[in-house]
């Protein structure tokens, strides 16, 4: 929580003038808190209590005049933040950077000073929890978005940052009361949407469990009332149950002679009213408000009290979770079980050791909690910390930050990703989210229109999966639109969606606007210059050939044209007879003309091709055409326009067998775009062939865009078979004469199937 400052005044220190002469109350209260910190510092030795109250002495000064909301002096709140870090026994460092954690930030004091103060491990901790209040940022997002990813990468160098930075948030969160109200939803917000899941994700369920109680008092106070008052009604109806059940345990474990210690375990009320809100429960529903902890002393008697209990009541089939066998990520072991107590009621029992009732509670923190315990070859297993361990092993003996926050932060947040804008702006996704579900995520349009993509200022695939903390930048250009290949792999739904919306759309305006070609194309033949326009005159006339296509709309009818679902002759061939019956008369001049050049499957209404076409035209990948080579076009039935190569096999075989589907198409004198070819280059078996060959196809400014070569390595001679990038027949020739005078080539063709 930050200080009350007169922004008028300069220097290092800006006390208020109304607070220069603070009351002994105050003084007193300050000095009783100091005492009461020393107090739980019993852990340590004598030379680092001494530390830490240098440490004390100098934060003193440095908050000196500077009052909380509450009007106690402002050290109150660093006292209380290093005591709650002493509860979890944390070593002199991370205590003495707990007094010190607002010095830079509101006292001017800077990051030299502390190091030549307090050393730079301090100094460190210290700079990883300062607040970048003096950064200038657009909106209060950013500033959240910036927070968050600086204290995280913090966290990278050192666990002990984020117990601070909780204990600081645990502090502010039971203060709140003191602040305005305005500020009551975003500070619970923030701690709910970011503070209690980290808290929850390192182990730290105590803190987990009073952030989230004191955030859901102050973001939703009416609600929280509410829950209190039902549950404290619950509590004392139950009252006689809960001890009868607490009886009957105790006594079952001593006739079995297993020493326990057994608690009493209420449900939060945040939980509580989570579970109503996403299961659409009422209170009356919600059954498993109340459950016992059960402390045994080893692990063996965990297993031995699930028996005991399960003799003592019946077991709800299907509850009962084994965590010591398969411990939490992190690090939390228990078994569970929910039994039917007396008069029917649900009662969840937790079975744990000493030890794991620690990590349970304290997560990261057992670390410092069995510190200075013997060394134990079972330490690990009796914490119940791999997880935990590998973060500590790695963090104090390689030191390899990079190694250390990739632990963290893959399993930070189980379901999603944390990503950010260049904005700073945090976006979540779902956990395998690449590049494209972000652009998606941000706008349909910017999705429509990416073309690549930064991640942390790096070029990227669009492809890649996004990771907890990336920054992402997409480049969009206004001609670019989706891929249908990025179905293969984007995560979110409305990526998803998206683009299959786009493509269809796509393929529907250019499947109607090919079948507009085709259909003028046949009229033609027939004699009519161009189609009936679609208007009121000839709406009758579209009306009967729609009853003879049995299409429901004109654009329908084209579309089906264009996709090869209808033959243009047939439909053209029907149009005629309808408008000949209005008294329209075919021009013999232009029947003439498209009956001389129909020999040669090209006509003047043929279709133009320039490679811009999309979904709607498909160039055949048996003979791969280039511009210059003779081609056809083949309506396939669904496939919209297929291009072949005049000489290919597989295009005489259709032309045997379904002629009336082959229209007349040529090349455009300007193709807007390079196309792929086959070459097939034999070559001499030898050291770097394949890049001598490479080199050649580069040098004739031919792009391979696939290779393939035989696996003869015990052959004088083997085939290369690649595909190439070229603007047109000629470019495609000139770089095959370059391929010829390479040494090591033997022969270089394209080859044709069915040749």
């Amino acid at each position: 929580m930050s200080a009350v400052l007169d922004p008028s005044s300069s220097g290092r220190r800006k006390p208020r003038k109304e607070a220069a002469a603070p009351n002994p109350a105050a003084v007193n209260a300050t000095a009783a808190s100091f005492a009461a910190l020393t107090a739980k510092l019993d852990y340590l030795a004598a030379a680092e209590v001494e530390q830490i109250r240098q440490a004390y002495r100098f934060a003193d000064e440095a908050h000196l005049g500077q009052i909380r909301a509450n009007g106690e002096p402002y050290i109150t709140h660093p006292i209380a933040v290093a005591a709650q870090c002493a509860e979890w026994k944390l070593d002199a460092q991370a205590i003495m950077a707990a007094l010190l954690h607002d010095a830079i930030e509101d006292c001017g004091v800077t990051k030299p000073e502390l190091i030549e103060r307090f050393g730079a491990p301090v100094a460190e901790l210290v700079d990883g929890l300062t607040k970048l209040d003096k950064l200038q940022f657009d909106t209060r997002e950013e500033n959240q978005a910036e927070s968050f990813r600086k204290m995280l990468l913090a966290m990278a160098r050192d666990v002990r940052v984020i117990l601070i930075k909780l204990a600081d948030r645990s502090h502010n969160m039971r203060t709140l009361d003191d602040m305005p109200r305005s500020k009551w939803a975003r500070i619970s917000s923030e701690t709910l949407e970011i503070y209690a899941p980290i808290a929850h994700r390192l182990g730290l369920n105590q803190t987990y469990r009073e952030l989230q109680e004191l955030a859901f008092r102050h973001l939703l106070p009416w609600r929280y009332g509410v829950l209190s008052k039902a549950v404290a009604k619950a509590r004392s109806r139950r009252r006689d149950l809960i001890q009868k059940v607490q009886r009957d345990v105790e006594q079952a474990f001593e006739a079995v002679g297993i020493p326990i210690g057994i608690e009493g375990r209420e449900k939060t009320l945040y939980s509580v009213y989570r579970k109503m809100d996403e299961k659409h429960l009422s209170f009356a529903q919600v059954t498993d408000i109340y459950g016992f902890r059960v402390i045994v002393p080893r692990v063996i008697d965990c297993y031995t009290a699930l028996g005991v209990l399960h003799q003592l009541y019946k077991p709800v089939p299907g509850r009962f979770k084994d965590h010591i066998a398969i411990p939490k990520l992190n690090g939390y072991q228990s078994l569970h079980t929910t039994l039917v107590g007396p008069s029917g009621v649900n009662v969840e029992f937790q079975m744990r050791t000493e030890a794991m009732h620690v990590v349970a509670e304290s997560g990261v923190a057992a670390h410092w909690l069995y510190k200075a315990e013997p060394a134990d070859p079972d330490s690990a297993d009796r914490l119940g910390t791999k997880w935990l361990q590998s973060l500590l092993d790695i963090q104090h003996e390689t030191r390899d930050a990079a190694e250390f926050w990739d632990h963290v932060k893959i399993d930070l947040f189980p379901d999603a990703v944390y990503v950010f804008t260049p904005r700073s702006q945090i976006m979540a996704l779902p956990r395998g989210a690449t590049v494209v579900d972000f652009a998606y995520a941000i706008h349909s349009n910017i999705g429509d229109r990416t073309v690549a993509a930064k991640i942390n200022g790096e070029q990227v695939p669009l492809r890649t999966e996004l990771k907890n903390g990336d920054v992402v930048e997409v480049v969009t250009a206004a001609v670019s639109a989706p891929n249908p290949a990025w179905l293969g792999f984007v995560r979110t739904g409305r990526a998803r969606s998206k683009i299959r919306h786009h493509l269809k759309t796509m393929a529907h305006a250019e499947s109607r606007d090919l079948g507009e070609k085709l259909l003028t194309q046949a009229l033609r033949a027939e004699g009519f210059e161009r189609l009936p326009a679609e208007d009121e005159e000839n709406q009758a006339l579209w009306d009967k050939l729609l009853r003879f296509t049995g299409n429901r709309s004109r654009d329908e009818l084209l579309t089906d044209l264009g996709l090869g679902k209808r033959i243009a002759s047939m439909v053209a061939k029907r149009l005629v007879t309808l408008m000949a019956e209005l008294g329209a008369k075919r021009d013999a001049l232009l029947i003439t003309r498209e009956r001389y050049t129909a020999h040669e499957n090209v006509s003047q209404g043929a279709v133009q091709l320039d490679g811009s076409e999309n979904a709607s035209v498909q160039y055949a990948t048996c003979c791969r055409p280039v511009p210059g080579d003779r081609i056809v076009g083949y309506l396939g039935r669904g496939e919209g326009l297929v291009v072949h190569a005049e000489d290919c096999g597989v295009a005489r075989r259709l032309q045997n067998k379904d002629a009336e589907r082959f229209i007349g198409v040529e090349w455009s004198d300007d193709p807007v775009r390079p196309f792929e070819a086959h070459l097939l280059v034999t070559v001499v078996n030898g050291k770097s062939v394949l890049a001598r060959v490479a080199s050649a196809l580069a040098s004739a400014e031919a792009d391979i865009t696939h290779v393939d070569m035989d696996d003869e390595r015990a052959q004088d001679a083997c085939d290369l078979r690649f595909v190439v990038a070229v603007r047109d027949r000629a470019h495609l020739e000139a770089a095959m004469r370059t391929l010829r005078r390479t040494p090591a080539v033997l022969h270089v063709k394209r080859p044709r199937p069915g040749q």
